[in-house]
Protein backbone atom coordinates (compact mmCIF):
# COMPACT_ATOMS: atom_id res chain seq x y z
CA UNK A 1 0.00 0.00 0.00
CA UNK A 2 2.96 1.95 0.87
CA UNK A 3 4.22 2.02 -3.25
CA UNK A 4 0.68 3.44 -4.10
CA UNK A 5 1.06 6.22 -1.44
CA UNK A 6 4.33 8.01 -2.19
CA UNK A 7 4.01 6.92 -6.22
CA UNK A 8 2.79 10.11 -7.40
CA UNK A 9 6.00 11.95 -6.09
CA UNK A 10 8.73 9.16 -7.07
CA UNK A 11 7.32 9.49 -10.49
CA UNK A 12 7.61 13.02 -10.39
CA UNK A 13 11.17 12.50 -9.75
CA UNK A 14 10.99 14.27 -6.19
CA UNK A 15 13.62 13.76 -3.30
CA UNK A 16 13.56 11.26 -0.30
CA UNK A 17 12.93 14.51 1.62
CA UNK A 18 9.23 14.31 0.50
CA UNK A 19 8.94 11.02 1.47
CA UNK A 20 10.07 11.56 4.99
CA UNK A 21 7.38 13.81 5.19
CA UNK A 22 4.46 12.16 4.45
CA UNK A 23 6.11 9.22 6.70
CA UNK A 24 6.08 11.73 9.23
CA UNK A 25 2.63 12.91 9.12
CA UNK A 26 0.89 9.58 8.82
CA UNK A 27 2.92 8.91 11.70
CA UNK A 28 1.07 11.62 13.60
CA UNK A 29 -2.25 10.88 12.13
CA UNK A 30 -3.62 8.22 14.31
CA UNK A 31 -4.13 6.16 11.67
CA UNK A 32 -5.03 2.66 12.78
CA UNK A 33 -2.12 0.00 11.96
CA UNK A 34 -4.10 -1.76 9.64
CA UNK A 35 -4.71 1.29 7.54
CA UNK A 36 -1.55 3.46 7.13
CA UNK A 37 -1.08 4.17 3.64
CA UNK A 38 -3.95 3.08 2.30
CA UNK A 39 -5.49 4.92 -0.57
CA UNK A 40 -8.91 4.85 -2.64
CA UNK A 41 -6.87 3.47 -5.15
CA UNK A 42 -5.92 -0.06 -3.31
CA UNK A 43 -8.60 -0.04 -0.57
CA UNK A 44 -10.19 -3.48 -0.79
CA UNK A 45 -13.50 -1.81 -0.03
CA UNK A 46 -13.46 -0.29 -4.11
CA UNK A 47 -15.16 -2.90 -5.81
CA UNK A 48 -17.56 -3.16 -3.43
CA UNK A 49 -18.91 0.39 -3.35
CA UNK A 50 -18.26 1.61 -6.85
CA UNK A 51 -20.91 4.02 -6.96
CA UNK A 52 -19.54 5.61 -3.50
CA UNK A 53 -16.07 5.45 -4.71
CA UNK A 54 -16.65 6.69 -7.87
CA UNK A 55 -18.14 9.85 -5.73
CA UNK A 56 -15.05 10.21 -3.64
CA UNK A 57 -12.74 10.01 -6.53
CA UNK A 58 -14.46 13.44 -7.40
CA UNK A 59 -14.80 14.70 -3.62
CA UNK A 60 -10.64 14.39 -3.26
CA UNK A 61 -9.88 16.72 -5.97
CA UNK A 62 -11.47 18.97 -4.04
CA UNK A 63 -8.56 19.02 -1.43
CA UNK A 64 -6.69 21.05 -3.90
CA UNK A 65 -8.84 23.44 -5.00
CA UNK A 66 -7.71 26.75 -3.57
CA UNK A 67 -10.82 28.52 -1.80
CA UNK A 68 -12.93 25.57 -2.30
CA UNK A 69 -14.91 24.41 1.62
CA UNK A 70 -14.03 20.64 2.01
CA UNK A 71 -17.40 19.49 2.61
CA UNK A 72 -17.37 16.88 5.84
CA UNK A 73 -18.78 13.17 4.92
CA UNK A 74 -21.02 10.63 7.05
CA UNK A 75 -20.34 7.03 6.41
CA UNK A 76 -22.80 4.32 7.67
CA UNK A 77 -24.24 1.36 7.46
CA UNK A 78 -26.45 -0.93 10.05
CA UNK A 79 -23.51 -3.95 9.89
CA UNK A 80 -20.19 -3.76 10.81
CA UNK A 81 -17.56 -4.60 8.35
CA UNK A 82 -18.49 -3.04 5.31
CA UNK A 83 -15.41 -0.55 4.87
CA UNK A 84 -16.45 2.35 6.50
CA UNK A 85 -13.10 2.77 8.38
CA UNK A 86 -10.92 1.88 5.83
CA UNK A 87 -12.55 4.72 3.14
CA UNK A 88 -12.36 7.26 5.95
CA UNK A 89 -8.65 6.29 6.36
CA UNK A 90 -8.13 6.40 2.46
CA UNK A 91 -9.96 9.83 2.40
CA UNK A 92 -7.53 11.11 5.22
CA UNK A 93 -4.55 9.45 3.66
CA UNK A 94 -5.52 11.36 0.47
CA UNK A 95 -5.38 14.81 2.31
CA UNK A 96 -2.19 14.35 3.99
CA UNK A 97 -1.05 13.48 0.47
CA UNK A 98 -3.12 16.34 -1.13
CA UNK A 99 -1.71 18.88 1.57
CA UNK A 100 2.05 17.78 1.74
CA UNK A 101 2.15 18.30 -2.33
CA UNK A 102 -0.03 21.80 -1.93
CA UNK A 103 2.53 23.21 0.49
CA UNK A 104 5.72 21.70 -1.54
CA UNK A 105 4.48 23.26 -4.43
CA UNK A 106 3.77 26.65 -2.99
CA UNK A 107 7.24 26.51 -1.51
CA UNK A 108 6.07 26.68 2.23
CA UNK A 109 6.73 23.72 4.97
CA UNK A 110 3.31 21.35 5.39
CA UNK A 111 1.65 21.30 8.97
CA UNK A 112 3.18 19.05 10.90
CA UNK A 113 -0.58 17.24 11.80
CA UNK A 114 -2.69 18.11 8.93
CA UNK A 115 -4.97 15.45 9.48
CA UNK A 116 -6.05 13.20 12.79
CA UNK A 117 -7.61 9.83 13.08
CA UNK A 118 -9.99 10.11 16.12
CA UNK A 119 -11.28 6.65 17.41
CA UNK A 120 -14.30 7.52 19.25
CA UNK A 121 -14.91 4.45 21.08
CA UNK A 122 -11.40 4.35 22.47
CA UNK A 123 -11.66 8.18 22.88
CA UNK A 124 -14.82 7.23 25.62
CA UNK A 125 -12.97 4.25 27.10
CA UNK A 126 -10.22 6.97 28.05
CA UNK A 127 -12.91 9.26 30.05
CA UNK A 128 -14.43 6.70 31.83
CA UNK A 129 -11.41 5.89 32.92
CA UNK A 130 -10.59 8.59 34.59
CA UNK A 131 -13.87 9.90 35.04
CA UNK A 132 -15.17 6.58 37.41
CA UNK A 133 -15.13 6.74 41.01
CA UNK A 134 -12.55 5.15 43.00
CA UNK A 135 -9.64 5.14 39.87
CA UNK A 136 -5.72 4.97 41.07
CA UNK A 137 -4.76 8.54 40.61
CA UNK A 138 -1.86 7.35 38.35
CA UNK A 139 -4.56 5.55 36.08
CA UNK A 140 -6.57 8.85 35.98
CA UNK A 141 -4.04 10.67 35.03
CA UNK A 142 -2.64 8.84 32.22
CA UNK A 143 -5.91 8.30 30.78
CA UNK A 144 -7.22 12.03 31.22
CA UNK A 145 -3.51 13.36 29.55
CA UNK A 146 -4.62 11.25 26.67
CA UNK A 147 -7.82 11.62 26.77
CA UNK A 148 -7.06 15.53 26.25
CA UNK A 149 -4.49 14.92 23.81
CA UNK A 150 -6.86 13.14 21.50
CA UNK A 151 -9.50 15.95 21.83
CA UNK A 152 -7.13 18.88 20.94
CA UNK A 153 -5.21 16.82 17.60
CA UNK A 154 -9.00 16.38 16.97
CA UNK A 155 -9.70 20.04 17.53
CA UNK A 156 -6.95 21.52 15.65
CA UNK A 157 -5.97 19.29 11.99
CA UNK A 158 -7.23 20.37 9.15
CA UNK A 159 -9.32 17.55 8.34
CA UNK A 160 -10.01 14.12 10.75
CA UNK A 161 -12.02 11.36 11.23
CA UNK A 162 -14.21 10.80 13.87
CA UNK A 163 -14.56 6.73 14.08
CA UNK A 164 -17.43 4.69 15.34
CA UNK A 165 -19.41 7.77 16.38
CA UNK A 166 -22.22 6.68 18.56
CA UNK A 167 -21.66 3.44 19.05
CA UNK A 168 -21.98 3.98 22.81
CA UNK A 169 -23.96 5.42 25.40
CA UNK A 170 -22.47 8.45 26.22
CA UNK A 171 -22.53 10.39 29.89
CA UNK A 172 -22.92 14.06 29.79
CA UNK A 173 -19.76 14.79 30.38
CA UNK A 174 -18.46 13.18 27.14
CA UNK A 175 -21.44 13.97 25.24
CA UNK A 176 -20.25 18.26 26.01
CA UNK A 177 -16.64 17.05 24.99
CA UNK A 178 -17.40 15.55 21.46
CA UNK A 179 -19.82 17.67 21.06
CA UNK A 180 -17.21 20.70 21.70
CA UNK A 181 -14.94 19.30 19.69
CA UNK A 182 -17.34 19.21 16.77
CA UNK A 183 -18.78 22.37 16.74
CA UNK A 184 -14.84 24.46 16.93
CA UNK A 185 -14.33 21.96 13.63
CA UNK A 186 -18.15 23.43 12.39
CA UNK A 187 -17.13 26.63 13.28
CA UNK A 188 -13.94 26.93 11.85
CA UNK A 189 -14.47 25.42 8.21
CA UNK A 190 -12.48 22.03 9.32
CA UNK A 191 -13.84 19.04 7.41
CA UNK A 192 -14.58 15.56 9.03
CA UNK A 193 -15.21 12.12 8.23
CA UNK A 194 -17.62 10.40 10.51
CA UNK A 195 -18.56 7.05 10.41
CA UNK A 196 -21.18 5.04 12.18
CA UNK A 197 -23.42 2.04 12.22
CA UNK A 198 -26.50 4.27 12.92
CA UNK A 199 -28.17 6.85 10.52
CA UNK A 200 -26.99 10.35 10.80
CA UNK A 201 -30.63 11.04 11.99
CA UNK A 202 -30.16 8.51 15.15
CA UNK A 203 -27.54 11.17 16.16
CA UNK A 204 -30.15 13.29 17.29
CA UNK A 205 -30.91 11.11 20.19
CA UNK A 206 -27.67 9.30 20.71
CA UNK A 207 -26.46 12.90 21.21
CA UNK A 208 -28.23 15.86 21.29
CA UNK A 209 -30.60 17.92 18.60
CA UNK A 210 -27.38 20.50 19.16
CA UNK A 211 -24.68 18.04 18.12
CA UNK A 212 -26.61 16.61 15.33
CA UNK A 213 -27.17 19.82 13.72
CA UNK A 214 -23.85 20.47 13.86
CA UNK A 215 -22.53 16.97 12.31
CA UNK A 216 -24.84 17.09 9.53
CA UNK A 217 -23.47 21.10 8.79
CA UNK A 218 -22.11 21.13 5.13
CA UNK A 219 -22.24 16.91 5.45
CA UNK A 220 -23.43 14.53 2.70
CA UNK A 221 -24.46 11.51 4.35
CA UNK A 222 -23.39 7.56 2.30
CA UNK A 223 -25.01 3.93 2.71
CA UNK A 224 -22.62 0.99 2.46
CA UNK A 225 -24.66 -1.58 1.84
CA UNK A 226 -23.42 -5.04 1.21
CA UNK A 227 -21.65 -7.81 3.53
CA UNK A 228 -18.75 -7.32 5.94
CA UNK A 229 -15.12 -6.74 4.12
CA UNK A 230 -12.85 -7.86 7.99
CA UNK A 231 -10.27 -10.44 6.72
CA UNK A 232 -10.03 -9.54 3.04
CA UNK A 233 -7.20 -6.74 3.59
Amino acid sequence: MALIFFKQFEAAGQTSTLRVLLESREKVANVPADYRFTTLSDSVVRDAQPEIYALLERYITTFSKPGHQVKSLYLWSQAPGTGKTTTASALLNEYIIAAVNSHISDGARPPERPAYFLDVNELQTLYNEFARPHVPPEIAERSASQYYAKIQAAKKAMFAVFDDIGVRSATEGFRGDLHNTINERVANNRPSIYTSNLAIEEMAQVFDERLFDRMRDQCQALHFAGDSKRGKR
